[in-house]
């Protein structure tokens, strides 16, 4: 069975492939109500970790439990190591990831028919995700008994399901779509082209740490300052039981609501609409920050489509407050639509580009680049090294590669990696820079041993050394690796970078 997973910051939402048609998994909550969705949570039982909605039922109860758990794999330091806690007893973020995504799939197989057959899904990560989290996010999958297809970067999986609902928006004068997708953790914008069932990424922008979490934590801090009462007089557990009610208080409201009523240390309180969208403006405005790259400006100096573009769609579980749809309408006019799937959108876009037959195809980019850090003369003087830029072109179920070689000059050579998503004229990286880690390659055959520790070996000039051979590949799921090997003699260090 194929299926698209979009792993949310809020809520986790599954699309099967069906002869053609991409039906959203229903999953039950405790109460035998049905939802489109399993919320992205985890609580504790006791000494059992629970997932879902049982854990969401227990985080009402005052169980301690942890939301967001994807915006944890945002964070520049996150790996496989990386630990958070819960009460208090710590774990480690993929082994929380893979029981929750074990948990979804022992509920999709009590929904689809073939309860055995394996589970081969599409999944979809954040398009300016670092390395370490598509690595953690596919080694959690793996973990979980999940055959991963492929990876595909979230607005382009939106886009898939653009053109396959609204493919007679598409014409031969506006061929392209601008995907806003603002989940809960993430906002992101791609302009793709469509030309029948083929698409290309032309470009992408984001801020991969502004999301519905954001919204929620204005709201709650509404009803504190409404109050009177200090963020630091709140315990851990009732801040974060305040930011799910905030949350699920910001769900419920439509465009006629007035009010929003909140309780904080038993003491209820009763909020103005008008004054949380007033404090929540100026986050949507940094969704529009993050994607002037990708629209024109009008004779006014205001950001417009640009006339090519037949749409702003309009997708992601953040994206259904009202206040999105009215901002982006008074700037964009009439061409913003709102998928009726908005939550579901990525997972349904992912089961298409999962479905064999649909022949859907895309060129993406990679959003980050990856450089490395060298040093030279000695060690005194250092330069960056643009290996992978962000505008490559890549496709799903397919690598990238690119190599170098050169005669060592010195004893002993540093790689230190980044992810980078600009340079400057200079070829220094701006923007967001990630370390992704570090090689020492001994060029002197003389320093391979392995009881040798490189950190102390003074780098020195030596002349003309091994013919080094430099290979950086992306795998089909925008994972780099990177090999370094002596020519000569074969002898070479291979590392995957941000795992």
């Amino acid at each position: 069975m194929r299926l698209g997973v979009d792993f949310g910051t809020t809520r986790t939402t599954v699309a099967i492939v069906d002869r053609g048609n991409y039906p959203l998994v229903s999953f039950d909550d405790s109460d035998g109500d049905s939802h489109e969705y399993v919320p992205s949570l985890v609580a504790l039982d006791g000494l059992s970790v629970v997932y879902g909605f049982e854990a969401q039922k227990l985080a009402e109860s005052g169980a301690p439990f942890l939301r967001s758990i994807k915006r944890l794999l945002a964070a520049q330091d996150a790996n496989l190591d990386s630990v958070v806690q819960i009460g208090s007893r710590e774990f480690k973020i993929v082994d929380l990831v893979t029981g929750f995504l074990i948990h979804v799939g022992s509920r999709v197989r009590a929904f689809v028919e073939d309860k055995d057959g394996p589970l081969e899904v599409v999944v979809g990560v954040p398009a300016h995700a670092y390395s370490a989290q598509r690595f953690i996010t596919l080694e959690a999958f793996r973990r979980a008994r999940f055959d991963v297809v492929a990876m595909l970067n979230e607005p382009s999986a939106a886009g898939y399901e653009y053109t396959h609902r609204h493919s007679s928006m598409i014409s031969s004068r506006r061929t392209k779509v601008l995907v806003y997708d603002l989940g809960g953790g993430t906002f992101d914008a791609s302009l793709v082209s469509a030309e029948g069932t083929n698409h290309e990424v032309l470009a992408s922008e984001g801020n991969n740490l502004l999301g519905g979490d954001d919204f929620d934590e204005v709201l709650a801090v509404c009803a504190l300052e409404a109050l009177g009462v200090a963020r630091d007089s709140m315990s851990d557990t009732q801040w974060s039981r305040l930011l799910e009610d905030a949350r699920s208080a910001k769900e419920a409201l439509h465009p006629q609501t007035r009010s929003i009523v909140l309780r904080v240390h038993n003491q209820e309180v009763s909020l103005p609409v008008d004054a949380f969208y007033t404090q929540a403006k100026p986050l949507v405005e940094q969704t529009l920050l993050a994607m002037q790259g990708l629209v024109d400006r009008d004779a006014n100096g205001q950001l417009c489509l640009p006339n090519d573009v037949s749409g702003l769609y309009v997708v992601g579980g953040g994206s259904e407050l009202p206040l999105i749809l009215r901002q982006l309408r008074e700037r964009f006019g009439r061409r913003v639509r709102r998928s009726p799937y908005s939550a579901g959108s990525t997972a349904i876009g992912l089961a298409i580009a999962a479905d064999e037959e649909a022949g859907y195809s895309l060129v993406d980019k990679l959003s980050r680049g990856l450089g490395v850090f060298r040093e030279w003369s000695s060690g005194a003087v250092v330069s960056f090294d643009p290996l992978l830029t962000p505008d490559m072109r890549v496709s799903p179920g397919e690598g990238v590669a690119i190599t170098r070689s050169y005669r060592a000059v010195h004893n002993v050579g540093w790689y230190r990696f980044a992810e980078y998503t600009s340079v400057d004229e200079d070829g220094a990286p701006r923007g967001d820079v990630m370390p992704l880690g570090e090689i020492a390659f001994p060029f002197d055959p003389n320093l391979r041993s392995g009881s040798i520790n490189l950190a102390m070996v003074p780098v020195e000039r030596t002349g003309p050394g091994c013919l080094v051979e430099e290979e950086y590949r992306v795998d089909p799921h925008g994972i780099v690796s990177v090999t370094i090997r002596d020519a000569e003699t074969g002898f070479a260090i291979t590392r995957s970078l941000g795992d």
